[in-house]
């Protein structure tokens, strides 16, 4: 019988192979599991561009001309503390040295690219040189590429918005109400500006889309993605963020279930004599950010 055991059990090592490494419980994917964390806070400077692809001409908008900040971002990545995001107003007044004229702080990056606009930002906010630690700059096709990658964001947009301007060829037409919404309709939504609440709904638009794409991004499917994801996105963004460094931020501002927290600056009234610019509050105290 003994015999007849071993003899057994040899036969069914010959039929069956030993398991398969494959199909043994992978450890699930988590934020947490994905790289290795930064040591310290990390403060990223996100500029989105209102050009459609890096390098254009033209910018493809009204008036058109070579690329502005269509939205300023700054935000600060704390492997301790929850994510923070300072939504910078484009329509912000500021002045460069030797000059009269207020400028608005979307214009600088035309006028200078991601280093005047860090340096604007970093006066503005009291941050500490060398903050920003890092920058992205985001044209549009990159963000529609992002969102089909991640097969879409469910949203809900407050209104019905519908806007058509033929110079520039934009169209939006999109629902109010829960939905799923792909790269292209996201888009409409973070461009759309509504009379009434002007740069300050557009800044709640993203609001709503930096939440949906937090969220989305924390789904293990989505989290396998990341590798390729950031892969398609080379060279069609604009960065001093290594691959390594992209996944550590995200893997501290990914895992922790405690919503963003969300952040502006105290905005005057805007002003005849500056058009549709409007100036910092004249009792904002510095630092507007916290760098500690």
């Amino acid at each position: 019988m003994v015999i007849g055991a071993v003899l057994g059990t040899t036969a069914l090592g010959v039929v069956w192979h030993p398991r398969d490494k494959a199909f043994e419980p992978k450890a699930e994917l988590t934020p947490g599991t994905l790289a290795e964390k930064p040591r310290r806070p990390i403060t990223l400077l996100v500029i989105g561009s209102d050009s459609d692809q890096l390098g254009d001409v033209s910018n493809g908008a009204a008036p058109a001309g070579p690329a502005n900040a269509d939205a300023l971002l700054l935000i600060r990545i704390d492997p301790k503390g929850p994510l923070q995001v300072l939504n910078l107003p484009r329509e912000l007044a500021v002045t460069l040295p030797g000059s009269r004229q207020p400028l608005a702080l979307g214009d600088l990056f035309r006028r200078g690219g991601v280093a005047l606009t860090a340096g604007a930002v970093r006066e503005l906010t009291g941050l500490q040189p060398p903050r920003p630690d890092r920058y992205l700059v985001l044209p549009r096709s990159a963000l529609r590429d992002l969102i089909n990658g991640l097969g879409g964001l469910e949203l809900d947009p407050p209104r019905t918005m519908r806007y058509e301007d033929k110079a520039q060829k934009l169209k939006i037409d999109l629902q109010g109400g829960l939905q799923d919404l792909g790269g292209a309709q996201v888009e409409q939504l973070v461009r759309f500006q509504d009379k009434g609440l002007a740069e300050t709904g557009r800044r709640l638009n993203h609001q709503l889309v930096e939440t949906a794409l937090r969220e989305r991004l924390r789904q293990p499917q989505q989290l396998a993605k990341l590798a390729y994801l950031l892969q398609m996105l080379q060279g069609k963004v604009d960065t001093n963020l290594s691959s390594r460094e992209t996944l550590s931020l995200l893997a501290a501002g990914l895992d922790s279930d405690r919503p963003i927290q969300f952040a502006s600056l105290p905005l005057d009234p805007a002003k005849p004599s500056h058009g549709k610019l409007r100036q910092l509050s004249s009792t904002a105290t510095l630092p507007l950010w916290n760098d500690n």
